[in-house]
């Protein structure tokens, strides 16, 4: 149902909060250590495999003290050390390899759980959340944004475990070998470590519009999408070209800033750490040629031999690597933030409020609804309906008319209690709809929407939709009363016909007919008609109106027609005129005075 009274407005406005890379980043390792059985081993083959890692340069340092031994070369110590050194990397190789495996596997389970999540909400969010938020930028979400987690959490969060552990085991290391040589990076580290924070700090606003630009033009492509026909009747494809152009321009250059900025933090770290780097060469050759001259004594502090030079090379290699690899991925950590912020936003939306404790079940309805004194406004600023009142008996058909953005599907909207009224009550066998379920109550209703939906399956599985334990006697008996039998006899698999997704591979007057049919075989009270025939031809539609005869029999409905001649025989006629019920009363009364119904009608059907 549509009305033109409501208004789609960007999802995704909000400024980024302060500390959002903390919040989110715990919220992150929430989701990891639900599954500690295996975040847990992940972990120990992070230590094992770095561990490992680290011992390599021990080994070779020795066998270079060995090459250099002025007694002579020690074959069998640099064979030894040679040996175990090669059994560390090829081991670490190993464990590394397991550990992406394990990761890989902790990343699916987590993402999963996300999107179940985010699927499971959207399923419980009040009608108002999809009536102001795109479509195609809430798939974004689903899909792009989650795989976007997944990479990071599958890749990038190894990355920064091994970094971690790399770093601080490096740096103990270097302790051990020279103290000395240590304070090069007192200086160096800590320019590193500001850069990335601040460069951090100004790009994560880059990286949170980047999504946005890309979630607004997935929701503009699939509104264009779904009217391409339109646009290719009215001649608007170059329009629809262009502003998506404008789109995808936009879209591309929050791209290449948050890319851009991102991109300069590793070539800067990386010149900070080869830097220090230089440095160490430099001052571990000098103390290297003074120990080996016996100007700084064995025994001392500055004390240094080759082994223990080339050892606190690779080790400051082991060291810088991890601070600038970590800086490159910052890139990605912060689309991976953005993105997981957006996923979240959906998750914490507020689903659709619970009923009352002591809400009742619509058991045994009859179908007598009343409103009395409805105000109601999708914003609080702009009322729609002004004092709506209506006595509807059980049985009773009740019509809607007027113009279009009247307030028609308003009132449809708040029978299903889609939206709660501003004021006044609507009741259903003298129980106001906020006393009850909201289960019962839309269960006690059938609808028949001018915008079909039919999904991917059967045609007997769409017509059951809505009684999934009907036969497939009382379906063919559906399909007859809506017209539609012969269609599907007529198909190679009949009923069993499969419908692409939203029924593509049949016309839109057949999907009606489908949607009918799904329509007559519950047993309900109520029964909710909104242009049920707007898509079908003159002559099919005289024959549906006889079917509707059978639909209508015995229970309340509520039709909303811009065909009048399919309401004349409705018990009340209801004219909406700016949210107000401008006329009321039967057809051949609403006629008589000469008013609104009368002008509309003899407009559709005035002889010339």
């Amino acid at each position: 149902m549509t009305d033109n009274t409501k208004n789609i407005t960007p999802s995704n406005n909000a400024k980024p909060q302060k500390r959002n890379h903390k919040r989110i980043l715990l919220r992150l390792l929430g989701y990891i250590f639900r599954y500690w059985y295996i975040a847990i081993p992940a972990i120990l083959l992070t230590l094992a495999s770095n561990q490992l890692a680290l011992m390599g340069p021990r080994y070779l340092g020795s066998a270079m003290d060995a090459i250099g031994n002025e007694g002579g070369v020690l074959i069998d110590t640099v064979t030894e050390n040679a040996i175990k050194m090669l059994i560390c990397y090829v081991a670490s190789a190993i464990l590394t390899y397991a550990l992406h495996a394990v990761m890989t596997i902790l990343s699916q389970r987590v993402t999963y759980r996300m999107r179940k999540q985010l699927f499971d909400n959207l399923t419980r969010l009040p009608i108002s959340y999809f009536d102001s938020h795109a479509i195609g930028d809430t798939v974004s979400r689903i899909s792009y944004d989650i795989d976007t987690i997944n990479s990071s959490l599958s890749s990038d969060l190894i990355q920064v475990l091994t970094s971690l552990y790399t770093i601080f085991g490096s740096l103990y290391y270097m302790f051990v070998i020279s103290k000395p040589l240590i304070l090069v990076f007192v200086i160096t580290v800590p320019i590193a470590l500001i850069f990335t924070k601040y460069k951090t700090k100004k790009i994560h606003p880059l990286f949170s519009k980047r999504s946005r630009k890309l979630g607004e033009l997935n929701g503009y492509a699939e509104e264009m999408l779904s009217g391409t026909k339109t646009i290719r009747a009215y001649g608007k494809a170059d329009v629809i070209e262009e502003r998506f152009n404008a789109r995808n321009s936009d879209a591309m250059d929050a791209y290449y800033n948050a890319d851009y900025a991102g991109a300069v933090i590793g070539p800067a770290v990386n010149f900070i750490n080869n830097l220090s780097l230089s440095l160490i060469m430099i001052f571990g050759g000098i103390l290297f040629l003074y120990s080996r001259n016996g100007v700084v004594p064995a025994e001392s502090l500055w004390f240094i031999s080759l082994g223990g030079v080339a050892q606190f090379v690779m080790y400051s290699r082991k060291f810088a690597g991890p601070i600038n690899e970590f800086a490159n991925i910052m890139n990605e950590f912060q689309s991976a933030f953005a993105a997981a912020e957006r996923v979240f936003r959906i998750i914490d939306e507020k689903p659709e409020p619970l009923d009352l404790p002591d809400a009742e079940v619509l058991t045994e309805v009859k179908g007598e609804v009343v409103l009395d004194n409805v105000n109601f406004g999708y914003d609080k600023d702009k009322q729609i309906l002004y004092d709506i009142c209506l006595h509807a008996h059980s049985g009773q058909t009740v019509a809607i008319v007027g113009p279009t953005g009247s307030g028609k599907t308003t009132i449809i909207n708040l029978l299903m209690r889609f939206y709660d009224v501003d004021d006044g009550v609507i009741s259903v066998d003298g129980k106001p709809i906020q006393q009850v379920t909201r289960d019962s109550l839309r269960g006690a209703y059938t609808m028949v929407l001018q915008d079909t939906w039919l999904f991917y399956g059967t045609i007997k599985e769409n017509i059951t939709y809505g009684r999934e334990d009907a036969s497939l006697e009382d379906v063919i008996k559906a399909a007859k009363a809506a017209k539609i039998d012969s269609f599907i006899d007529a198909l190679p698999d009949g009923y069993d016909t499969m419908l692409s997704d939203d029924g593509i591979n049949v016309s839109k007057g057949q999907k009606q007919l489908i949607t009918i049919a799904r329509a007559m075989l519950p047993n309900t009270s109520m029964l909710i008609l909104d242009e049920a025939t707007s898509n079908v031809d003159s002559r099919t539609e005289a024959l549906i109106q006889k079917a509707m005869a059978s639909l209508t029999e015995g229970r309340t409905c509520f039709i909303i027609a811009h065909r009048l001649s399919t309401i004349k025989n409705a018990d009340v006629i209801l004219v909406i005129k700016d949210g107000h019920i401008a006329e009321k009363g039967t057809h051949e009364e609403l006629l008589s005075v000469n008013g609104i119904y009368s002008s509309m009608y003899n407009s559709q059907y005035s002889k010339t």
